[in-house]
């Protein structure tokens, strides 16, 4: 599985190329890349929210480009800085919020398939979202890398992208049902694969460091 996520990204990073190549020749700069692909994911979040769940899909697939490429155009110019690494990791949590929340609002809200059950798994789907990132954050605070695990965000991007875009409310809804309980469910098995893993680092070795929250 692995191999074939690794492949699938080599061959996207390959179609991208030219894109990534416009965007240095003209200077832009990796930090308004980040801004322009956060407003256009907070975008979907809110197509989802009404109810277009196929358009949100293609919507999100389509301009999901810019999570790679402000950190590929940082790279190419020379221009990777802590900032940069804060404001995106900042920004990729607003989007975060905002994609799963209009997902929350579609179960909440729509005439046809809101359903109680789903607002829940909806809903726990976002809180482990924002753990599994604020695990990691945590553990690079304290010195190591956490970014283990079996749903990483590229992963939950695609599964909130491409499956919608093709099949959007098709078995009476199911098809997203069952791919938002799947994100969720593996979203938490990675967040405890991170705390197993940074106790697992932390209490083979001593260190100086004070305990956090």
């Amino acid at each position: 599985m692995k191999a074939l996520w690794s492949a699938i990204v080599s061959g996207y990073l390959r179609v991208i190329a030219p894109v990534a190549d416009w965007l240095v020749a003209k200077r832009v700069r990796p930090n308004t890349i980040t801004t322009v692909g956060t407003i256009c994911t907070c975008t979907a979040g809110g197509i989802f929210a009404t109810g277009h769940i196929s358009i949100g899909g293609w919507f999100l697939g389509l301009t999901a480009l810019f999570d790679v490429l402000d950190g590929t155009v940082a790279r190419r110019t020379g221009t990777t800085s802590h900032f940069g690494a804060f404001y995106d990791s900042t920004l990729d949590r607003v989007a975060d919020g905002f994609l799963l929340g209009g997902l929350v609002v579609f179960y909440a809200t729509h005439p046809i398939h809101a359903n109680k059950a789903m607002v829940i798994v909806a809903t726990l789907a976002l809180i482990a979202a924002f753990l599994t990132s604020y695990t990691n954050a945590r553990a690079e605070g304290l010195g190591f890398s956490a970014r283990v695990g079996v749903l990483q965000r590229p992963e939950r991007i695609t599964l909130l992208a491409a499956p919608q875009a093709l099949f959007g409310l098709a078995l009476h809804g199911w098809v997203l049902a069952g791919i938002v309980t799947l994100l969720m469910v593996t979203a938490w098995i990675t967040f405890f694969q991170r705390m197993a893993y940074v106790h697992r680092i932390t209490t083979a070795a001593p260190t100086s460091t004070s305990p956090g929250e």
